[in-house]
């Protein structure tokens, strides 16, 4: 069976958005990054990278989010868009903009917003004007186009929907008045059944809610703890 590797972060949970659409059989395996469970050699072996989230598929051994989905959207046939060169190069490019784009800049916006030092002014603004500028460039294609890739939902709506849930926390309480389109679409994967399923995934187990000094000594290794 299927093992996989995850806990309630943003990228984790596209993956669990893909698994209780299509009810595929699988193993969950909680990976508490604020205790360091992503360092234990059993998980590296899964994912050097030590991140979540991660599958074992008897032995194929699969990570980064938009990797997995991909992996599994081609092993099932289930959430790909129809098969032409046109419509595979719209998945790939838009599946490679958040895996590169919009993920990673969001994902640094929140650290300098909401845990690095007040005084790096200047990293704080970078990435937010870069997770502005990936969400303005999503906002412009979905004014012309229903989902991600034409008039299918597929996996690259499911690795839109991962972060674009998290904007607000990323940019401000304000964000989708500047963004609608953007709105529109996360508004309608969200109502999805599978959707409300994939966030409980992780009520299933219990972990670390604070992000005490040894979480972020563990997360953030360059940061030393009080007792360092």
């Amino acid at each position: 069976m299927l093992k996989f590797y995850f806990n309630g972060a943003p990228n984790p949970n596209k993956v669990a958005l893909f698994l209780e659409e299509t009810g595929l059989p699988c193993e969950l395996v909680p990976v508490d990054t604020r205790k360091g469970d992503q360092f234990k050699p059993e998980f590296l072996k899964v994912n050097p990278n030590g991140k979540v989230p991660a599958i074992d598929d008897n032995g194929v051994f699969v990570f980064d989010s938009n990797a997995i989905l991909l992996y599994l959207g081609e092993k099932t046939g289930k959430f790909m868009p129809a098969n032409t060169p046109a419509n595979r190069a719209q998945l790939l490019s838009w599946l490679m903009f958040i895996a590169t784009g919009l993920g990673p800049y969001s994902g640094q916006a929140v650290h300098f917003k909401h845990a690095a030092p007040k005084d790096l002014e200047y990293a704080h603004n970078r990435y937010q004007y870069e997770a502005h500028r990936h969400y303005k460039i999503l906002d412009d294609h979905l004014a012309k186009s229903r989902y991600m890739v034409g008039d299918t939902y597929t996996i690259a709506d499911m690795a839109f929907w991962g972060w674009a849930r998290m904007a607000p926390y990323v940019l401000g309480d304000d964000v989708f008045t500047k963004y609608p389109n953007v709105k529109r679409l996360l508004d309608e994967v969200s109502a999805r059944p599978a959707a409300a399923r994939a966030i409980a995934l992780k009520d299933k187990f219990t972990f670390k809610a604070e992000m005490d000094d040894e979480a972020k000594h563990i997360m953030f290794g360059h940061l030393k703890t009080k007792a360092a």
